[in-house]
């Protein structure tokens, strides 16, 4: 079977944004793209009322996906897009639908430039409740956002990428999510920027007290094991530019501020079999909603 990136369609702006981006990645690995439409079952009185709605209905069952694949085919013509249309409660049948994906991507109504996005229950609950990569992209998102600005300092998709933005935790460093960041920084020939975010331990309160900064000894260390974890990935991927940043503040905050200026932002989502409630993560929650770049949260063990 094709591997395949799969696309939450519903005609909204940012459902197109979203084909749009999976469009362009599906050229840059190989990939074709599935867009998956999905029609919530119809109220039982509705149903009974054949004629009500019945242009509006076939406006978003059957024109919309078939207008967003042409026009695809046309900007983007060696990637091959299907079409897929299913009935049911968006999330599940979204979430469903994942597996055997190799990327499912989904849009997000944007806060502005500035701004972020705004991940409705939808987006969340799917996020959290598959192992396949989930994209979000903001609405408005353009190719040329994601490039470097040209020597005029217009934004151009003919330039060259941003880098990829990592949030990496030391801590419980996850192979999935480094390897993810690594190959999409290697098939944008552009570099990956690491961020750790830290903070002072317990006993630095006491050292202070007794008149000693350990703070110094402290950033030295979590830049140490940052890049001794980064160490085989280097020589892994000697083709990537690796730059690291090791700094005492938020992991969230860290990779909202670097999103400025990259062309996607991956983040790890740990893997919790829970049976009620959304689980994503605080500091993923955190950048799936400021952040102004695409955003791939990665799923692990």
């Amino acid at each position: 079977m094709p591997r395949t990136i799969t696309v939450g369609l519903d005609g909204s702006p940012e459902s197109r944004a979203a084909a749009e981006w999976a469009a362009r990645e599906a050229a840059l690995r190989g990939l074709r793209v599935r867009l998956l439409h999905v029609r919530q079952p119809d109220p039982e009185p509705v149903a009974r009322a054949p004629f009500l709605g019945a242009e509006t209905l076939q406006h978003f069952s059957e024109r919309v996906p078939r207008e967003t694949a042409e026009g695809l085919g046309l900007r983007h013509p060696g990637v091959e897009v299907i079409i897929e249309q299913r009935t049911g409660a968006p999330a599940d049948v979204l979430a469903d639908a994942a597996d055997g994906a190799e990327l499912l991507v989904l849009g997000s109504r944007a806060l502005g430039r500035l701004g972020g996005f705004l991940v409705g229950s939808v987006g969340q609950s799917v996020i959290a409740r598959t192992d396949v990569p989930v994209v979000l992209v903001r609405a408005g998102e353009t190719a040329s956002d994601e490039h470097v600005a040209d020597p005029t300092g217009i934004p151009s998709a003919a330039t060259a990428f941003r880098p990829v933005v990592l949030g990496l935790d030391t801590a419980s460093p996850d192979d999935t999510v480094i390897a993810f960041a690594f190959e999409a920084a290697l098939g944008r020939d552009t570099a990956l920027h690491v961020v750790q975010g830290w903070s002072l331990p317990p006993y630095y309160l006491y050292s202070l007290a007794a008149g000693v900064d350990t703070s110094a000894d402290v950033a030295a260390q979590q830049a140490a094991e940052l890049a001794a974890v980064l160490r085989p990935w280097r020589q892994k991927y000697p083709d990537v530019e690796v730059v690291e940043t090791s700094r005492l503040d938020s992991p969230a905050n860290l990779l909202i501020d670097a999103s400025r200026d990259a062309s996607l932002v991956v983040v790890g989502r740990r893997v919790r079999r829970r049976p009620f409630g959304v689980h994503i993560g605080a500091v993923t929650h955190a950048v799936l909603h400021h952040a102004t770049a695409p955003v791939a949260v990665v799923a692990h063990g």
